[in-house]
C-alpha cells in the first residue's frame, strides 16, 4: 500500500541530520542459537527502508491486557509500531527545524500503531523485511517493553489516542524523549535487547545500523 510505504520517506530529514552528527561505530558482533518450531513460536518483522524502522506483529499474539491501544484496530491481522519524536513525527511538514528540535531539545515522543491485513511482504513493498523468530518468552518480554512506553492515565486502559498518518493507524503518548543518542531506530533495537537478544542499542543510529546487528537473528537468511 503506498500509504503504509509513506511512513518511512518522512524520516529521512531526521535521520539524515542525525547520521550527519553521529560517528559510524559497528557493534561487536553477537551470536545467539535459537530452533525456532513449535506452538509457542512466535514471528515478529522489522521493516525499514535504511532511516526508519518499525516492529510488525501478529494483533492475535498480543493480549488485549499486554497492549489495550489495540481496541482501536478491529479486525487488523497485524500492527505495526514505531516511536518518535512528539512534534517531527506527526508534522505534516517536518523541516530541518524541527529535526534538529528532536534531536536536541524534544519535547517527548509518540508511538505510532497501524493496523493491516494481509501478507505484510505486500504490504510493504519496497522497503526491506526482516524477519525473525522469538520464543514464547522472548516476545513476551519485546511486547512487555513496547506496552511500558505508552502514557497510560489509568493502568490497563488504553492511552488516549490522537489520528495516525494514515485512517488505520493512530498516535499515542509515549514516554521517554527522541534525542540524538535515542533515535526511532535504537528504540526498535531497545526492544529487541529487552526481549533478550544480544543486540547493542547503543551502536544504533540508522534502520541500517539497526539492520546490520538483527539480520543475524533472521529466519530466512
Amino acid at each position: 500500500m503506498a500509504s503504509q510505504r509513506s511512513i518511512f520517506a518522512r524520516a529521512v530529514i531526521i535521520v539524515s541530520v542525525l547520521a550527519l552528527l553521529a560517528s559510524d561505530c559497528a557493534a561487536p558482533k553477537s551470536e545467539r542459537n535459537f530452533a525456532l518450531g513449535g506452538a509457542n513460536a512466535k514471528q515478529v518483522f522489522v521493516v525499514h527502508n535504511k532511516w526508519h524502522a518499525a516492529i510488525v506483529a501478529k494483533t492475535a499474539d498480543i493480549g488485549a491486557d499486554e497492549m489495550p491501544e489495540l481496541v482501536h484496530f478491529p479486525g487488523a491481522e497485524y500492527v505495526e509500531i514505531s516511536w518518535g519524536d512528539a512534534d517531527f513525527f506527526p508534522a505534516a511538514e517536518g523541516g530541518i527545524g524541527l529535526a534538529l528540535k528532536a534531536a536536541f531539545w524534544s519535547s517527548g515522543s509518540v508511538l505510532h500503531l497501524v493496523g493491516f491485513r494481509g501478507a505484510v511482504k505486500e504490504t510493504y513493498g519496497g522497503a526491506e523485511i526482516i524477519e525473525i523468530g522469538l520464543s514464547e518468552q522472548e516476545f513476551r518480554r519485546l511486547i512487555g517493553f513496547v506496552s511500558a512506553e505508552f502514557q497510560r492515565k489509568q493502568p490497563g486502559r488504553p492511552a488516549t489516542p490522537r489520528p495516525g498518518l494514515f485512517p488505520q493507524s493512530r498516535f499515542f503518548p509515549a514516554n521517554g524523549k527522541f534525542n540524538l543518542l535515542r533515535t526511532c531506530n535504537a528504540w526498535v533495537a531497545e526492544a529487541f535487547s529487552a526481549a533478550g537478544l544480544p543486540v547493542s542499542p547503543g551502536f544504533v543510529f540508522t534502520a541500517g545500523n539497526l539492520a546490520a546487528q538483527i539480520k543475524d537473528f533472521a529466519t530466512v537468511k
